[in-house]
């Protein structure tokens, strides 16, 4: 290639990467989401506090977002404990609110964390055990919430999708994304957190949302969305039918504005995407095109047949170690390589820092529905650095996976043959 090309496609990648950031001033302005917004403390005093803090205009009124936040110091009740601490923002899926009891595991694990209500409610006060002080109800239920008196725009498919076009204010992007940037410079401005070393994850919606997060606010250091991914207007995605009933117009615009597909192009941050192979929300197609966006450090947890809920999208220990690896240092999940098949052999090179447990091989001959395939696993060949396993002719999609020493499980993406 000519040095006159490299420097034309060299060009064109700045041209495009500085058109995304210009867009995304443009929609969230992104310097003032930078700076810590006005709060107010519910509780100041629980081991998991609560709080409200200012948000977009809607309706003609500056809106307050209900989070919860806590700390190994709020939650052992010593907060002289809580010295330049890693920092987690937690963002919920659909028909979620800030869970307490999702601050409370990552503050167990040594971190600030900070979960927010991206529907304008407020959940009921977490319950402690009086003896103990340990948590014994911190998940709400929908019908346990209550409208904040200035919330924003509830969480609905019509606020998510029909109200696009012409004024934003009733979008419930324009307002869950600079929330969830807005809670990360709160709590980088709180006492004893170390700004410098924070990361984003959520659940199904909230994955949706940190995909896009990530990609716009780079002061994060690490970023797992579980389930969420982009192409939500393509393939067997079950949003698909809200956003091809919209307008040729109203299409176009949401997809340019709020389809995470516009925005995983720009993603500095490393990004561990987590997923089952057969989720109804987020396919694998539409997983595997969004996770191929990403230019950054990126890895990929594929699960046979994950379930799809709150609690199993932060109960993978993949999550909190990755996050560790980026904001503790400490050892990284397996790192796979491109997986590559030639003459019915599959193969793929693997490194881990703890030594390796186990590898599969996984596979599906289906041709039916994404979410209704029946997948096979058998275990792969372990030779040095290599795994490696025969692809059965039938196979329509084939993926590696591989265990380290400490139950860290990481996949190779998708293949479709």
């Amino acid at each position: 290639m000519s040095r006159l090309m490299m420097t034309i496609i060299s060009c064109c990648c700045v041209f495009v990467s500085f058109a995304g950031q210009c867009q995304a001033v443009e929609l969230w302005s992104l310097d003032n989401l930078k700076t810590a917004p006005a709060m107010k403390w519910l509780d100041d005093a629980s081991p998991i506090r609560s709080l409200t803090y200012e948000n977009e205009k809607f309706e003609g009124h500056t809106t307050d977002v209900f989070a919860f936040y806590a700390t190994p110091g709020t939650i052992s009740g010593d907060t002289s404990k809580d010295k330049n601490l890693p920092a987690v923002v937690l963002i919920h899926g659909g028909g979620g609110t800030a869970f307490a009891q999702w601050t409370w595991l990552w503050a167990k694990r040594g971190y600030a964390a900070i979960a927010m209500d991206l529907g304008g409610q407020r959940p009921p006060a977490p319950k402690f055990n009086p003896t103990t002080g340990d948590l014994v109800s911190g998940f709400s239920r929908p019908g346990d919430r209550i409208r904040l008196e200035r919330g924003g725009p509830a969480a609905g498919r019509v606020q998510k999708f029909a109200n696009v076009g012409g004024d934003s204010t009733d979008d419930w992007q324009h307002h869950s994304v600079p929330a969830v940037i807005r809670a990360h410079s709160l709590i980088r401005s709180f006492k004893g957190v170390d700004a410098d070393r924070t990361a984003v994850t959520g659940i199904s919606w909230g994955g949706y949302m940190t995909c896009i997060v990530a990609s716009v606010d780079h002061r994060f250091k690490a970023a797992v969305p579980v389930y969420g991914c982009g192409f939500l207007y393509d393939g067997e995605s079950v949003q698909r039918p809200a956003i091809d009933a919209l307008s040729p117009e109203q299409r176009t615009e949401w997809i340019s504005k709020y389809d995470p597909s516009a925005w995983l192009p720009e993603c500095r941050v490393p990004i561990l995407f987590v997923n089952g192979t057969n989720d109804i929300h987020y396919p694998l197609v539409s997983y595997s095109r969004s996770y191929g966006l990403v230019k950054s450090q990126k890895q990929v947890r594929i699960k046979v047949k994950m379930r799809h809920s709150h609690q199993a999208g932060w109960e993978p220990n993949e999550i909190g170690r990755f996050i560790d690896h980026y904001l503790l240092g400490e050892k990284s999940l397996p790192q796979l390589g491109n997986p590559a098949s030639n003459d019915g052999m599959a193969s793929v090179e693997v490194m881990t820092e703890v030594g390796l447990e186990s590898a599969q091989f996984h596979y599906t001959t289906g041709t039916n529905r994404l979410a209704e395939r029946n997948w096979s696993s058998i275990p792969a060949t372990i030779k040095g650095v290599v795994l490696s396993a025969k692809v059965p002719k039938e196979a329509t999609i084939w993926m590696f996976s591989a265990t380290d020493s400490q139950g860290g499980m990481v996949s190779t993406d998708v293949v479709f043959p």
